[in-house]
């Protein structure tokens, strides 16, 4: 997924293949299997997007079957620490975001030109 200006972002997904990879090297099927919930098609995208970005590398060895192997990259293992401290600030400060959002959605909206919906600003 690209932005506005051309910058690709990690969906949110890989952020859980991030930690799993934190503890070494692992196949596609170890990451699949410890990871609830997740497709194949959706693993592979998220460990290509990974790879793209510089954070994972992919080693393929012929072997019947072909073996691939997962690990992360110096960029991956400096990016972990950072994705670790905004988890914990999310978990500790989540009642907070949630209050915000509920005081967000309680705020009067005006009527758009185009009939979309705006919080009033002040």
């Amino acid at each position: 997924m690209h932005d506005a200006c051309g910058t690709r972002h990690t969906p949110r997904t890989g952020q859980t293949r991030l930690r799993r990879l934190a503890d070494g090297p692992q196949r596609h099927s170890e990451l699949a299997n410890r990871i609830a919930g997740v497709s194949q098609k959706m693993l592979t995208q998220t460990l290509r997007t990974l790879e793209f970005d510089g954070l994972v590398t992919r080693t393929v060895t012929a072997s019947v079957p072909v073996r691939v192997d997962y690990e992360l990259t110096p960029l991956g293992h400096e990016l972990f620490p950072v994705m670790i401290a905004i988890k914990n600030w999310a978990e500790t400060h989540m009642d907070r975001v949630f209050e915000a959002r509920a005081q967000f959605d309680a705020r009067p909206l005006n009527l758009l030109k185009d009939g979309a919906t705006s919080p009033l600003i002040g």
